[in-house]
């Protein structure tokens, strides 16, 4: 029997991530115009961002149903693996919930599965920063009950700054009323976001201009975080590499974290938000008694 941790498409971690860990990522899925796609899966984020800037695209996500929970995790049922599977937030979406009863249903089958779901209270990188520690901490030796407790400290940890380019998305999908975001678009207005610790998105602030919107996320991770010279952080963006790797630049050098991690934000989030999204996802704590294992 192994002990597995499963996650889906919504961390947006890097390929390197997955193929080095074996991670099974299970796929996000959204439609283009009626019909079923799968994040990471049906086509590239290139191809999606360029679909989506297409207004004659009907571009919507939903989140994984019971059915596609049920399939992922029943071969781990069979084998009698134990499975932590790490959810994106309940604050956010209802893919806690369809795990949950994808479970019950396995149970009635499979009564000694053992399936742990844990809310990982954050979107994107920031959970998927929390599953490569946990990753990183099994492939150091970890033991089981390590790992779970390992969870719950970064869960409570965890902490996310963005900022997008375009409040069109944010308008389609009844963030930002159609007025207001329409007022907010003539005057270049960007929001600063936050995922706060219910793992609900706040508006944290809203500034005149992109550069100062990016220096904003940048000053937000330095006051917020710790020990960054021993912490790995990650940075993404959707579909703007080149802005993203200017702000990697500049934030480096403000805090010398000692690892980056970069990451393109796929479907399942960048419906929402449109190409230019820029975040930065950091620890506001350090390792603590889990330092050994990283």
């Amino acid at each position: 029997m192994a002990f597995v941790i499963v996650t889906d498409s919504a961390t947006d971690l890097p390929k390197s991530i997955e193929e080095k860990y074996h991670l099974h990522i299970i796929p996000t899925p959204y439609l283009v115009n009626g019909v079923d796609q799968l994040d990471r899966v049906s086509m590239t984020t290139k191809e999606f961002y360029s679909l989506l800037e297409d207004n004659s695209n009907k571009i919507s996500t939903y989140h994984i149903n019971s059915y596609m929970f049920k399939n992922a995790f029943e071969p781990y049922a069979k084998r009698g693996d134990e499975v932590l599977y790490c959810c994106f937030s309940t604050g956010i979406a209802g893919t806690f919930n369809a795990a949950s009863l994808a479970k019950e249903e396995l149970l009635e089958e499979y009564p000694d599965f053992k399936l742990i779901i844990k809310d990982c209270r954050s979107a994107s990188l920031g959970f998927g920063l929390i599953v490569y520690k946990l990753l990183k901490m099994q492939e150091n030796g970890a033991d089981r009950d390590t790992i779970l407790a390992a969870a719950d400290y970064y869960v409570d940890h965890i902490s996310h700054v963005f900022t997008v380019e375009t409040l069109e998305y944010l308008i389609r999908g009844g963030r930002v009323s159609k007025l207001s975001g329409t007022v907010g678009e003539f005057l270049q207005v960007k929001p600063i976001l936050i995922v706060d610790r219910e793992g609900k998105l706040e508006v944290l602030d809203k500034v005149r201009g992109r550069k100062k919107s990016l220096k904003m996320i940048q000053e937000y991770a330095a006051v917020h975080g710790v020990d960054f010279e021993n912490q790995t952080i990650g940075i993404c963006h959707a579909e703007d590499f080149d802005t993203m790797k200017a702000v990697e630049k500049e934030l480096a050098e403000k805090i010398h974290p000692k690892e980056i991690i970069e990451s393109c934000v796929g479907c399942a989030i960048g419906a929402h938000t449109g190409r230019g999204l820029i975040g930065i996802v950091f620890f506001d704590a350090g390792d603590g008694e889990f330092a050994e294992y990283l």
